[in-house]
């Protein structure tokens, strides 16, 4: 169940089926996802088709593109490209708003 970070009316949204804790906002060729992340919590090289953007909201993400690990704080937002392989990290409690956009 994510944090109490996220508004009330946020976390009254359909729980998001996968890997992480997420509530989630479908739009007409977008998804919305605001996720949580415990500490810790490691998410291994992959891709998925859609062209992804988020931006943090609380914690840190550190992302890794093929041998490049780049740090993102809150209100800093990253993009991944359809196909983009690309592995997660976060080392303390995150947040984040995603879009993930259907291609």
């Amino acid at each position: 169940m994510s944090k109490p970070h996220f508004p009330d009316l946020i976390r009254a949204l359909p729980d998001f089926d996968g890997p992480f804790d997420a509530h989630r906002l479908v739009a007409e060729g977008c998804e919305v996802l605001f996720a949580s992340y415990p500490a810790n919590t490691r998410i291994e090289a992959h891709t998925h088709p859609s062209r992804n953007v988020g931006v943090i909201t609380s914690g840190e993400l550190r992302l890794t593109k093929g041998d490049k690990e780049t740090r993102y704080g809150p209100g800093d937002w990253y993009h991944l490209d359809a196909n983009e392989e690309h592995a997660a990290r976060f080392d303390v409690e995150t947040s984040e708003i995603e879009f993930w956009f259907s291609v």
